[in-house]
């Protein structure tokens, strides 16, 4: 039994001494895969960083249109105009739904043939006449304008009849200001009237251009002088 005791207190240094190395030789280990982590951390958001930033390069603003030029104006009622004229396109098309069932439902289907004309006149102008003024009044409405400078060609961007993007080229010389300021009309592109806010123009000059008001004026003082000669 003393020996066993003997031999047991004789191992017990050697134990504690290969535990030691044990967790010397373990601890530089650990230490190493917690230096790791930072750093595969930092790897994966350079990674990520420049994914989001070639993304930014690659994908374009949704208003840009090489093919257009530069966009050099922008209304600031393009939401308004869309969401009135859906609200009133849909307003119709619900009319047209519900007008069968309105006239059987109050009995006017079976009235007279002038009843029947009146409410269908009623409901007719709410239906028709409505979306169809909206349209013809905010048709003219530029949402966006382009200019290509090489080529001195502008392009309208309006909302059509089936609330779709309509382009519309034009030359500055084809650019025809009325003569009686009208509410809906800034200028008329071609025959094709138009409608602007000058205050919306991040360039005056650009607005000053469109609208030839940065050309020379030339006055004959000959044929002016001819009139009062006759007199």
């Amino acid at each position: 039994m003393l020996l066993l005791l003997r031999a047991a207190a004789c191992r017990r240094p050697a134990a504690t001494a290969w535990l030691r190395g044990a967790a010397q030789r373990g601890f530089p280990a650990a230490s190493r895969r917690r230096a790791a982590l930072p750093a595969a951390a930092g790897a994966q958001q350079v990674t990520s960083f420049q994914g989001v930033a070639v993304r930014s390069l690659c994908t374009s603003p949704p208003h840009e249109h090489p093919e257009h030029g530069r966009l050099v104006y922008k209304g600031n009622l393009a939401k308004a105009v869309l969401g009135v004229k859906f609200f009133s396109y849909s307003t119709s098309i619900f009319n047209l739904f519900m007008m069968p069932y309105i006239m059987l439902k109050t009995g006017i289907g079976f009235e007279s043939l002038l009843m029947q004309a009146a409410f269908c006149g009623l409901i007719g102008f709410f239906t028709f006449v409505t979306p169809v003024t909206l349209h013809i009044l905010t048709k003219g409405y530029v949402i966006r304008l382009y200019y290509k400078e090489d080529m001195d060609t502008y392009t309208a961007i309006t909302y059509n009849a089936v609330l779709g993007e309509k382009a519309t080229v034009f030359h500055q010389k084809d650019v025809k200001i009325p003569d009686i300021t009208k509410m809906f009309t800034t200028f008329y592109a071609k025959t094709k009237s138009m409608l602007v806010n000058p205050t919306l123009f991040p360039n005056p000059q650009d607005y000053n251009h469109l609208m030839g008001y940065d050309k020379s004026f030339y006055f004959n003082l000959e044929e002016e002088k001819e009139p009062g000669e006759r007199k």
